[in-house]
């Protein structure tokens, strides 16, 4: 069936699913077709922010037509077929005036919705894309990255988050509509997708402050109402994700008293609606942050009642990443048997496989996660060799899209790799964390670095260990906020 364009006035009527993009997935999970699409992306030396968000967007018809980098690699796919084909409509159709070829694609203006469009008939230009692609612009590409990662984060994540039709201040959130339709609950959602795929990349320090104001604007709309209940319920649970997005940010830059609120209001969020999923999330970073701020039995039960309210869900990956929380925190009480009983249960579920019943927000969650997670767990009951094993196959697996994750768990291998008493391979770790951090900003990674190089300073004759003190003494970066300590 053909997906007819949505108007101005008819805000509410809801997208129609892209039935033949849904065929071609096949029985492969959404996470795993968007690495399809990433490693095509490579192939033509394009570079696309696909997860299994994206793809879920575009299976339920919220992206009615891609922008140019993902129509070019979507033909790259599936050669020989159309935009049609792939259940898109036609750009023409969409936009309301002529379609130009791909080849033609905006270079330095994004490519906005027509006049009437509502947010995600056409799928906006990402700025990212076009700072990663253009060959013709790797001069203006260098200067917008060192603006986000010296300081002009808020600077781009505005330009990022601002089409999305949110409030991106305070004062603007007085403009938001009397009540909150369609539109709005898909800007909402896409302001989860965009700030999740920002921190993929560069950590949480250059994002936190700018994404509270969305968050903001998101918590008004709630307050202003919905036209319809399908609709409300879209804004409450949009509304508790993004509050554990920011929580996220504020968690990983060392704000864990804002972190803490952050959580805290999500699980109500999901209380009030009857939300499972978004309990269990909410639960499952109360859990992660507990550990992390010294509270271990905390973290124990958080895991648990995160479990509870995800065993109906029929997801065995998320009970396997819920099960790692709680491994992290039988750790933290120095309880070897209650770790080592949760990383089995965690390894068995894992090994399930994927499921349509993953949450989106669970893109990240694979091997190398797995890898990592247990790694702190060793690393906490101080079994340094275990953890610098399960660091260093953490690091070797992770997907290139996450540079943080690299840089995370390659600092876990650094610090596990000295305390076992091995400097020079710490050493050669810390250099390549430190070679990442002109692009990734989290004072979790900082802090993981100023601890490896404290037990390293004894053995600066130790083959690069110099080399790496001096390096790690003249980074300039920002200095870490808060206890971030070994995650």
């Amino acid at each position: 069936m053909t997906s007819s364009t949505v108007t101005s006035s008819q805000p509410d009527r809801p997208p129609r699913p892209n039935l033949a993009f849904r065929r071609l997935r096949g029985q492969r999970s959404p996470a795993e077709f968007a690495a399809l699409v990433r490693r095509a992306a490579r192939e033509i030396g394009e570079r696309v922010s696909c997860d299994a968000r994206y793809i879920g967007r575009v299976e339920a018809g919220e992206i009615r037509c891609p922008n140019y980098a993902y129509e070019r690699v979507f033909l790259h796919m599936f050669p020989g077929r159309t935009l049609t084909d792939l259940g898109f409509a036609s750009r023409s159709s969409v936009r309301g005036r002529a379609a130009r070829p791909a080849a033609a694609a905006p270079r330095g203006a994004a490519a906005g919705e027509g006049p009437g469009e509502p947010p995600g008939a056409v799928e906006p230009y990402d700025p990212r894309d076009h700072w990663q692609n253009d060959p013709l612009n790797h001069e203006e590409s260098d200067v917008l990255r060192r603006a986000f990662m010296t300081g002009g984060g808020a600077t781009v994540a505005a330009a990022t988050l601002a089409p999305l039709g949110l409030a991106p201040s305070a004062a603007a959130a007085d403009r938001l509509p009397p009540r909150a339709g369609v539109p709005e609950a898909m800007a909402l959602e896409e302001a989860v997708r965009r700030i999740r795929l920002l921190d993929d990349r560069h950590g949480a320090d250059g994002l936190y402050r700018r994404a509270a104001a969305p968050l903001r604007a998101a918590y008004a709309l709630l307050d202003a109402g919905a036209t319809r209940q399908t609709t409300a319920d879209r804004l409450h649970s949009g509304a508790g994700e993004l509050a554990i997005s920011v929580g996220w940010l504020a968690h990983d830059s060392g704000r864990f008293d804002d972190a803490r609120s952050h959580y805290a209001e999500a699980l109500a969020t999901a209380r009030m609606t009857g939300d499972a999923g978004l309990e269990a999330h909410a639960f499952c970073n109360t859990a992660f942050l507990a550990r992390d701020a010294g509270r271990p039995r905390e973290a124990v039960r958080a895991a648990q009642a995160a479990q509870r309210a995800a065993r109906p869900l029929g997801s065995a990956r998320l009970l396997s990443l819920l099960a790692l929380r709680e491994a992290g925190g039988w750790a933290g009480l120095a309880d070897r048997t209650g770790c080592e009983r949760a990383l089995v249960r965690a390894q068995a579920l894992f090994e399930r496989g994927r499921a349509d019943a993953d949450p989106e927000w669970m893109s990240f969650y694979g091997e190398a996660e797995l890898a990592g997670l247990e790694a702190q767990c060793w690393s906490t009951l101080g079994d340094w060799r275990r953890a610098s094993r399960q660091a260093r196959r953490a690091a070797q697996a992770q997907d290139p899209h996450f540079t943080r994750n690299i840089a995370l768990y390659t600092a876990e291998l650094a610090d596990d790799l000295a305390r076992e008493g091995r400097p020079d391979e710490a050493a050669e770790a810390g250099l390549r964390v430190l070679a990442l951090l002109d692009q990734v900003q989290s004072s979790r990674i900082q802090s993981m670095l100023a601890g490896t190089a404290r037990v390293l300073l004894p053995h600066r004759r130790a083959s690069g260990v110099a080399e790496f003190l001096d390096r790690h003494a003249a980074y300039k970066g920002p200095h870490p906020v808060g206890a971030g300590g070994t995650v």
